[in-house]
């Protein structure tokens, strides 16, 4: 194999001088018309693309389109039943699977360093010249050891020896690792953080190519900003398989698309790829129209013309234009799950309350007294730094997860559901995937529990599968199938999306934005948490805070304000009268608290009427639009002009409909300037109350007493 494959079983390889030198436009890796058959069918066919020095490209496809057999043929592992894969001499390939159980003993820290040959065994050779040259006493001869060991030094230095150890913490710090993991023995660790080290490994090898299957799915949402950051910065290719939107859309600037069987190459990031998509569809499918109109075309005049000696020529002239004709395929209909959530229950007012949760494992104090209360038709996105508790604050809310002190209260007629971050924790590996949904259908008949099964692509035979053979996008959507049947009015979900390719996660943001009842979830794609959520609740140092907003919000409004902190400099005078007096007097936190709700029920009460007033501006938009569009219709029509009465009246009508849209759209315009300046100047007067803006600014905000 030309290439060295960087993973966990693989052997490293250096980069030479010479070859880093060389011109970058050449492709490094070449594949030409490859085709890869799963039993008699083609899993995937015809896959031509190059990959030049740079490239930053994003895999997508649904599951099962073959995405990690291309990088496995990519690496070697697997040879196309068709095509060629060319490789260029030298390069250094380095590939994270989706799964990696290793069997090592040593640390944290010392197999991540461990991750280039050539220093290794240059350091070897130095250490031992420095032995050899405490037992030469020969003058002439350590002359020539202290020459050959600068010689050693300068190979180290040029080879990026030196700075490995810091590079490779500061890779370890961003992916989420603390210093006191950082001794603990590899195999210690759990899957997650495995491959976050097996990420840090490759990362901290900088080889020619990279190939990511799935790296985001182990992370949590700040050490994948971090992610974000290096690649971004990173000399080497990539090529990664992401079903992460967001996390696409900043980083890759191609796209590879494998979708029943066909692969295309876009330009662009996630977004200009679906647009580019798009086009493509229509354009193809107006081809494939005209070219059945051609064919009809044809066939008439053959038919009409088989039997004329005169005509003969012409016809034999057309059979061989079908004969030629290439077929132009339609595009195929997109095939995915599709569900809804039913229509629950209804719940009480308040959903689940904690009061003074406490919770430790051992000597490590997770939470610290927290009040909590989930109302009726809350949409909670969990957020917070890995470790900061945000699985085990579902779980207490679950009931899953005992407290040490404190109190779990569940609002009246409360049907929870819980979707385990570890599917393996609510399946079955020895059911089949029937055996596991008739654990919950109820009285379901098994005709309805099968259709209901379909939906979710389990057909046919697919069935009678053992759960423990079920690949984890398959175990997802199983456990959603398992959550539909159980008809819930809380929804608890510890990263839903994880195992979902991009339309599976679009149908589940879909059924969670009509789903009446109370949703908490985990999640770091950002794309999900904005379409779903409309409160975020963040966690860390053993406390929470519940915010108003989805990411965006949060990342607009909250998070500086947050990040930023404040000293607290004693208990608040209960006496103050405004917002800015508490604030002055000081506050413990729970005042603090309390202030800041203050602030966002403020904010919406000030609000309030600018959005009625918008929303009822733009109804009377969408009424004049419609008739404005019932008299276009009417004006176009010929039959209108009989009448030459009833054409000047719809005239003057329209041309009044137009005046009442520009004057409502101007309005409108109006108002939401009013709203959009209104919150910019609350939000700048709320940061300066913070200290943020001196006292001597001069600038009085607005005040609230």
């Amino acid at each position: 194999m030309a290439a060295d494959l960087l993973c966990g079983w693989p052997r490293w390889a250096a980069v030479t001088p010479s070859e880093e030198k060389k011109g970058r436009r050449e492709p490094v890796i070449s594949v030409q018309g490859v085709a890869k058959l799963l039993g008699k069918k083609d899993l995937f066919r015809e896959v031509s693309f190059h990959v030049h020095p740079g490239d930053r490209i994003g895999v997508v496809g649904p599951n099962g389109a073959g995405k990690t057999t291309l990088f496995h043929i990519l690496t070697g592992e697997l040879e196309p039943d068709v095509g060629a894969v060319q490789r260029s001499r030298n390069l250094r390939l380095g590939y994270l699977p989706q799964q990696w159980n290793p069997r090592i003993h040593r640390t944290v820290l010392a197999h991540t360093l461990d991750v280039h040959s050539e220093v290794q065994s240059v350091r070897e050779e130095l250490a031992a010249l420095h032995e050899a040259m405490g037992r030469e006493t020969d003058r002439e001869r350590l002359r020539d050891m202290a020459a050959q060991q600068a010689l050693l030094l300068e190979k180290i230095e040029h080879l990026g020896g030196y700075d490995l150890e810091a590079r490779g913490l500061k890779i370890l710090h961003g992916l989420g690792f603390r210093d006191d993991h950082l001794d603990r023995p590899v195999a210690a660790l759990s899957g997650g953080w495995v491959m976050r080290l097996e990420l840090a490994r490759l990362l901290l090898s900088e080889p020619d190519v990279l190939l990511l299957d799935e790296p985001t799915n182990h992370l949590d949402l700040e050490s994948l900003l971090w992610l974000e950051s290096f690649l971004l910065s990173t000399r080497s290719a990539f090529l990664i398989i992401s079903h992460d939107r967001a996390f696409l859309n900043r980083v890759v600037n191609r796209i590879f698309e494998l979708e029943q069987g066909r692969f295309e190459e876009y330009r662009g990031n996630y977004d200009r790829y679906l647009e580019e998509k798009t086009k493509r569809r229509e354009i193809r499918a107006a081809a494939q129209r005209n070219q059945e109109e051609r064919v009809r075309q044809l066939e008439r005049f053959i038919a009409r013309n088989r039997y004329r000696k005169d005509r003969a020529r012409q016809v034999q002239s057309r059979l061989k234009t079908l004969d030629k004709m290439e077929h132009v395929e339609a595009p195929e209909e997109e095939v995915g799950i599709r569900f809804e959530f039913p229509e629950p229950a209804r719940s009480g007012r308040r959903v689940v309350e904690l009061h003074g949760v406490h919770k430790a494992y051992g000597d490590h104090v997770v939470y610290r007294g927290v009040d909590l209360v989930l109302e009726r038709g809350d949409r909670v996105a969990f957020l917070g730094p890995n470790g900061a508790g945000k699985s085990t604050l579902l779980k207490i809310l679950a009931g899953v997860e005992s407290v040490d002190r404190g109190e779990r209260k569940l609002g009246h007629g409360v049907e929870l559901a819980y979707y385990a971050q570890n599917l393996l924790e609510q399946l079955n590996p020895e059911l089949t995937v029937l055996e596991e949904a008739l654990q919950v259908s109820g009285d379901l008949p098994q005709s309805r529990l099968r259709s209901l099964l379909g939906a979710f692509l389990f057909r046919g035979d697919d069935v009678t599968k053992p759960v423990a053979v079920l690949s984890g996008g398959e175990k997802a959507r199983l456990t959603l199938c398992k959550l539909l049947l159980q008809r819930p009015n809380l929804l608890l979900l510890d990263e839903p999306t994880n195992h979902l390719d991009i339309p599976s996660r679009e149908v589940l943001e879909t059924a969670l934005e009509r789903f009446s009842g109370t949703v908490c979830f985990i999640s770091h794609d950002r794309h999900f948490i904005n379409a779903v959520a409309d409160k975020i609740l963040v966690i860390r140092s053993g406390k929470v805070e519940l915010l108003p907003g989805n990411y965006d919000d949060y990342e607009r409004i909250w998070k500086s304000r947050l990040d930023a902190g404040r000293p607290e400099d004693g208990p608040g005078d209960p006496g103050a009268d405004t917002v800015q007096e508490r604030v002055d007097a000081g506050r413990t936190d729970r005042d603090r608290k309390r202030v800041e709700a203050e602030w966002r029920n403020e904010w919406y009460r000030i609000k309030q009427p600018m959005e009625q007033r918008i929303a009822v501006l733009e109804s009377r938009l969408e009424e004049a639009q419609a008739r404005l569009e019932a008299l276009e219709s009417r004006l176009s029509d010929p039959s209108t002009y009989e009448d030459g009465d009833r054409v000047r009246t719809l005239q003057i009508d329209y041309q009044r409909c137009r005046k009442e849209i520009d004057e409502i759209s101007r309005c409108w315009e109006e108002e939401a300037l009013k709203l959009e300046a209104l919150e910019r100047e609350f939000w700048e007067n709320k940061e300066g109350i913070r200290g943020r803006w001196s006292a001597e600014s001069g600038n009085p905000g607005i005040r609230f007493g």
